[in-house]
């Protein structure tokens, strides 16, 4: 099989780009997107069998709802980091924001089975803060992911509104067999949930009830009820030191 892999710069380029895009004046991004079509089709060509003219058209009306998806997102960035000091400010130098924003476009093109195109896309954000989303899993509005470098999202995971998740937070599977591929591996995780740093949640028959809080350090294999506060304990000792 002969396999092009400097197709992987050109994808790097192009989702910059496409970022970008998204932000900009009517004009200027209708100029952007004028450009990078015959990029992204070269791509899609070289990869699948597709007709890419109808995936960029299919792609490039969608780009409208994407945008307002990630507006959300940033605002769920200003309300709930006391560090914030501005919107401008996730827009510019928020890793998780970064990181939703390309999961959001991502997504899209993944649904419109590019599995190949959309896993170079996440890679490339992946590269860059460390937040590992893969395109399949599906979240919900007003996504806040504070802070970000280890957090791991799996492809069958489902996150739903106003969820909010720290570093090192993994949304895995218990099993990595292969015959389990089209079958759902990783958890739920209803509204208004908040799993802080480190926590491990596994299993695709895991829900992870609204309005609940996960602590730091926990490991989950079976569903937690709305409303719950689950937290793990360890002993710490201090003593004074023999002069």
């Amino acid at each position: 099989m002969q396999i092009n892999l400097r197709i992987k710069e050109t994808v790097s380029d192009v989702t910059k780009q496409l970022f970008y895009a998204l932000f900009d004046d009517e004009v200027r991004q209708k100029e952007q997107l004028k450009q990078l079509k015959p990029i992204f089709k070269t791509v899609v060509e070289d990869i699948t069998d597709k007709d890419s003219e109808i995936i960029w058209s299919t792609f490039e009306s969608m780009l409208p709802t994407i945008k307002k998806k990630i507006e959300l997102d940033a605002k769920a960035a200003e309300k709930n980091d006391p560090a914030c000091k501005s919107l401008q400010e996730i827009y510019l130098a928020y890793p998780g924001f970064h990181a939703i924003a390309i999961y959001r476009m991502s997504h899209e093109l993944f649904k419109m089975d590019l599995p190949i195109i959309s896993r170079m896309m996440s890679e490339c954000v992946h590269g860059k803060t460390g937040i590992d989303i893969h395109p399949g899993a599906t979240i919900g509005d007003s996504f806040f992911i504070d802070h970000g470098t280890g957090i791991v999202i799996g492809e069958t995971s489902i996150i739903k509104n106003n969820v909010k998740i720290f570093q090192g937070v993994t949304l895995g599977g218990l099993s990595v067999k292969k015959s389990l591929s089209q079958t759902k591996r990783h958890p739920t995780i209803e509204d208004n949930v908040t799993i802080y740093a480190n926590a491990t949640i596994l299993g695709g028959d895991i829900v992870i009830g609204k309005n609940s809080v996960i602590g730091a350090n926990v490991w989950i294999t079976q569903s937690v009820p709305p409303n719950s506060l689950v937290t793990y304990k360890s002993e710490i000792n201090i003593s004074t030191r023999p002069s």
